[in-house]
């Protein structure tokens, strides 16, 4: 089968998969992280050279405990910041230059901080006052897409200065920028059209999910780089693994849920 077609026809199904899973009901999209959770950690697992089935159970028990179960205000407060120190430290580790070797301790502080609290925090997003409301994690992949396809487009068209050369050769400034730009965009439209909701607030998810959503890849590519490897995994033919498709969402999962409890917090009412 010609390579485009595969990856054409493997995308479709995970869009397919993404979106009926999160319309059909609060089970079923928790049903489909917790599978995603599974081989983000299987795959992360190969990454660090780190035993899979004590990772498993660990990462799985964890995922219950907090996405099927209601969870306090303080208990939630607590988990974003663990995860915000996590993803600060990814932060270091991506703009380091220094040869970092993760011992036991720091592969399970990465584990559980970069692959099993951002989705737990994931699972929380779409709960406005404890009630399921599956059009904002769509909008919120809508939103990654678009930062995806147009960072791409006017990178390929006009971009000339190397974003991270180093990490992800590819990248450019001025698909960076172009991200950014197209997703307020695309921000903008959801907000109105979709969601019926403040328009400043989805220009402004657009651009914390196009900043954070990049850096998330980036941090990936330098697992991968690090490892040796092209992919994280081989489930998504011509795509890769799940978590080349989920880097983006997964590392911009706290720093938006944050701001959106922020917002519901302080204006709306």
């Amino acid at each position: 089968m010609n390579e485009n077609i595969k990856r054409l026809l493997s995308g479709l199904v995970y869009v397919i998969l993404l979106i009926s899973a999160t319309i059909f009901s609060q089970n079923s999209f928790l049903l489909l992280f917790s599978f995603f959770l599974i081989v983000g950690i299987i795959e992360f697992c190969d990454l660090i050279n780190l035993k899979k089935v004590i990772a498993i159970l660990v990462g799985f028990a964890i995922f219950s405990i907090f996405s099927f179960f209601k969870i306090t205000s303080l208990t939630s407060l607590l988990l974003i910041f663990a995860t915000l120190f996590v993803s600060t430290k990814l932060i270091y580790f991506l703009f380091s230059q220094k040869k970092i070797k993760l011992d036991l301790i720091s592969k399970y502080v990465y584990l559980i901080g970069y692959i099993v609290l951002p989705i737990i925090i994931l699972t929380k997003i779409p709960l406005v006052q404890n009630v399921y409301e599956p059009k904002i994690i769509i909008s919120i992949f809508i939103l990654i897409w678009t930062n995806d396809t147009f960072a791409y487009i006017v990178g390929k068209s006009i971009g000339k200065n190397k974003l991270f050369e180093s990490i992800s050769p590819k990248k450019t400034i001025e698909g960076f920028v172009g991200g950014i730009v197209f997703s307020a965009i695309a921000g903008m439209l959801i907000s109105k059209f979709y969601l019926q909701m403040p328009i400043y607030l989805w220009i402004i998810a657009a651009i914390i999910i196009s900043v954070f959503g990049t850096i998330g890849d980036l941090v990936e590519s330098k697992f991968k780089r690090i490892a040796g490897v092209k992919d994280s995994g081989t489930i998504m033919p011509g795509h890769g693994g799940v978590l080349d498709r989920l880097d983006s969402v997964i590392f911009v999962a706290p720093f938006l849920y944050f701001f959106l409890q922020i917002i519901q917090y302080f204006f709306i009412k």
